[in-house]
């Protein structure tokens, strides 16, 4: 992978995301057994290598040795008509990381293999624009003297019962004279 050792920026990518023209950004196929390490609070994905990889010889302790997970670029422009979810999918995952699109639709191996046909490049990482994490908006401030809420509700019955009072009293008065 990484075809012909290119590196791309980000904003070369991004201008690549039409039907005659798409490149995306996905993270490299890694064949050896890997999981998330989940204590790094870094973007990028990192992976830890497990015991039994064949890569520890010489390493006491696995968790102790980090890889970063490489992105590469790929050119899918000839395989945007023949790709089985339409070319649409394709073209919504542009001018991102489209890793999480790609791993989200649970491609199969041969799907995988066909990735090294169209890979172009690596992704310099430190052009690409970190990703936010969705925050849950802020709730107002609970107002704990409730003493307004109870003043309201009191005059919201007392004010029409009052007015139907005095319509009553009123009627009382012209009808006695």
């Amino acid at each position: 992978m990484g075809g012909d050792g290119k590196v791309f920026t980000f904003e070369e990518v991004t201008v690549h995301n039409n039907h005659k023209d798409c490149w995306l950004i996905i993270n490299g196929k890694v064949t050896i057994e890997i999981s998330i390490y989940s204590k790094i609070k870094a973007e990028t994905k990192v992976l830890l290598l497990r015991r039994g990889s064949g890569v520890w010889e010489g390493y006491s302790e696995p968790a102790e040795h980090i890889v970063p997970y490489p992105k590469y670029v790929y050119d899918v422009t000839k395989f945007m008509e023949d790709h089985p979810g339409g070319d649409e999918v394709l073209l919504s995952s542009t001018g991102q990381d489209a890793t999480d699109d790609f791993e989200d639709v649970g491609h199969s191996d041969s799907a995988r293999e066909m990735m090294g046909e169209y890979c172009i490049g690596d992704i310099d990482a430190s052009t690409v624009p970190q990703r936010t994490k969705y925050r849950t908006p802020k709730q107002p401030h609970y107002n704990q003297d409730k003493t307004s809420e109870f003043i309201i509700k009191i005059l919201q019955f007392l004010v029409p019962l009052a007015i139907l009072g005095l319509a009553f009293g009123i009627r009382m008065y012209t009808k006695s004279t």
